[in-house]
């Protein structure tokens, strides 16, 4: 499931989660080091098809592991 959102922010979660904001927020966490929390959050939205849900886990992502971030 990918979502772009207005202010640039772009995730993609395809059991791998990618977040981008241009130069400012870069996070890529590979399937399989996602924590179980998040993990449930993002196949939530992703069964519901709901990017406003998605944006709530990119947004606990990022204040989770911060701005930039690469988990493999």
């Amino acid at each position: 499931m990918i979502c772009e959102y207005k202010d640039g922010l772009k995730v993609n979660y395809s059991g791998s989660l990618q977040i981008t904001k241009g130069k400012d927020v870069n996070v890529i966490i590979k399937d399989g080091f996602i924590p179980t929390n998040i993990k449930s959050g993002l196949e939530t939205a992703a069964s519901n098809h709901s990017c406003r849900d998605m944006r709530k886990v990119a947004d606990d992502v990022t204040a989770t592991f911060g701005s930039r971030a690469c988990i493999h």
